[in-house]
């Protein structure tokens, strides 16, 4: 699948306000890591801005160490940013771009959702995921890379989904190739950003839970039920608790973090 970059910067054209790019765009067919092409990028001088794209991955990385299995036909892409943000307030690059791609997507008819805490998700399915990576200064993030993954005509197991295979159950083929889906990803992610930094997070976080699959969703932590009721500026899933004691029914609202507990797909 070859990717054709004058479409992709027609696209980027069309879906800005300003004239001008401001990615600087490198494109490959395969690579092991987009991830980590994007670090060596930075060590060599490359600004915030900087975006590789690979339609493979023979070493993709996902969140926690896993890996990332990214077969040939999908998007795979991630780019440099400079945020100076805390370090404690890491997870909002990840809330950030999530809410930007998704309401991107969503604007082109497609009913994406988010799952907790960085999947993109179509009919409860999954559709692609986010990777945020950074490096810190004095407990600030002077650097991140924030990278995508999303099925466009890619294989994908039992619990995934491709974006070109549910257009065509569709009336509407509202993308119309991987350099338009790759168009929506990339300023999705920058108005996402936007909203971050110009806006602050509590607009940012309420745009993210309107979109958000999980609320409602019932999960155990250490033998206890717990329903899923937000999550917090931070990143950290709200559960609002319930157990007895004796005679009442006490709810009590916990928080718990990325990587502690698995919502799975149903």
């Amino acid at each position: 699948m070859k990717f054709d970059r004058q479409l992709l910067e027609n696209f980027l054209h069309l879906g800005r306000k300003q004239p001008c790019i401001p990615f600087s765009l490198h494109i490959f067919d395969s690579l092991p890591s987009t991830n980590q092409m994007v670090w060596d990028l930075i060590a060599q001088g490359a600004k915030p801005g900087s975006v590789v794209i690979a339609t493979q991955q023979t070493a993709g990385r996902g969140q926690w160490g896993r890996q990332w299995l990214s077969p040939a036909g999908g998007l795979y892409l991630s780019m440099a940013i400079a945020p100076q943000l805390e370090v404690t307030n890491s997870y909002q690059l990840t809330l950030a771009s999530a809410w930007g791609i998704a309401s991107h997507l969503r604007k082109c008819g497609i009913t994406v959702g988010i799952k907790w805490p960085n999947d993109l998700v179509l009919n409860r399915r999954k559709l692609g995921g986010i990777l945020t990576e950074t490096r810190v200064f004095q407990g600030h993030i002077t650097q991140a890379v924030i990278g995508v993954g999303i099925n466009w005509a890619n294989p994908v197991p039992e619990t995934g989904i491709n974006l070109k295979s549910w257009q065509t159950t569709q009336n509407d083929q509202a993308i119309s190739g991987l350099e338009m889906l790759t168009a929506q990803v990339l300023l999705g992610i920058q108005s996402g950003l936007e909203c971050l930094n110009n806006e602050g997070i509590s607009i940012l976080l309420s745009r993210y839970l309107h979109l958000l699959t999980n609320i409602g969703d019932h999960v155990y932590v250490n033998n206890l039920l717990g329903t899923v009721v937000g999550v917090t500026p931070e990143g950290n899933l709200r559960l609002q608790m319930a157990e007895y004691n004796r005679t009442e029914l006490i709810k009590a609202e916990i928080s718990v973090e990325p990587g502690t507990i698995s919502l799975g797909y149903s």
